[in-house]
């Protein structure tokens, strides 16, 4: 069975995401269409991003990515199709395809204009890009080639003798934090010295394992699945507790 997945910023209040996955049933019939995520805020490329980071490697070989977040065509930006590390991924070239990847995708190409202008006349060529991978149609033969996909930057930890300085990147329905600071970098610059992570006025001196490493209501710091530096309550909500919302800086001083 063919999976294709779908990632938006429609929410699930209005009909947009099952009208969309009513349209890829109809397109590709006894595919799987799952959702990765329909509450991505609105037009937020990096919070898209970090899901679809750490949620597209669970699914198989193979597997279709549909990615509908700030997807309205004006003209000034086109569909892409990319295959990366035997996956593919159809999406807006608005910045986030360039969030995903670690490294420059195998083969990316690149769709023509839909005819009309629209958040669903982008989103049906995509659904039209998946039919035509599934029915066998190379990459080659659809689109164009393309040379570089558009950037949109990471914010990255600056790094001193004395410390890390980064930044929340990420808040989840638990309103636990996730930071750019990740624990490769973390462990080449500890250097065996003592270190305090600093967010707000709440100071860390422990790196645990996970949220019951702690009694109920202490904060507890660990790196996640992704390798990065989450910040939480256990069984408490970090960020409207600690004031923490995506941007606020969280820095670890060494000593």
């Amino acid at each position: 069975m063919q999976i294709i997945t779908l990632t938006s910023d429609w929410g699930l209040t209005d009909h947009y995401a099952a009208s969309v996955k009513g349209k890829i049933m109809a397109a590709v019939p006894g595919a799987g269409v799952v959702d990765i995520s329909h509450a991505v805020k609105p037009f937020n490329l990096r919070q898209a991003s970090y899901i679809i980071k750490n949620s597209y490697t669970d699914f198989p070989e193979g597997t279709i990515h549909i990615l509908a977040v700030n997807t309205v065509h004006d003209g000034s930006q086109k569909n892409a199709v990319i295959f990366y590390r035997k996956h593919y991924f159809i999406g807006t070239d608005n910045g986030l395809l360039s969030l995903i990847f670690d490294k420059t995708p195998e083969i990316m190409r690149e769709l023509d204009p839909p005819a009309t202008k629209g958040t669903f006349s982008s989103v049906e060529q995509m659904i039209e890009t998946a039919r035509q991978i599934v029915s066998g149609k190379s990459l080659e033969k659809i689109g164009k080639p393309k040379e570089q996909l558009a950037k949109q930057l990471h914010f990255k930890p600056v790094v001193t003798d004395e410390s890390i300085r980064g930044l929340v990147i990420y808040v989840d329905n638990y309103e636990n934090v996730i930071t750019n600071i990740t624990e490769h970098l973390f462990r080449e610059n500890m250097k065996g010295r003592k270190f305090k992570i600093e967010c707000r006025s709440e100071q860390i001196t422990k790196i645990n394992n996970n949220y019951p490493d702690v009694p109920t209501g202490d904060i507890v710091a660990f790196f996640n699945r992704s390798g990065h530096l989450e910040i939480a309550i256990n069984k408490g909500n970090a960020s409207g507790l600690l004031g923490l919302q995506v941007d606020d800086p969280v820095s670890i001083n060494f000593s």
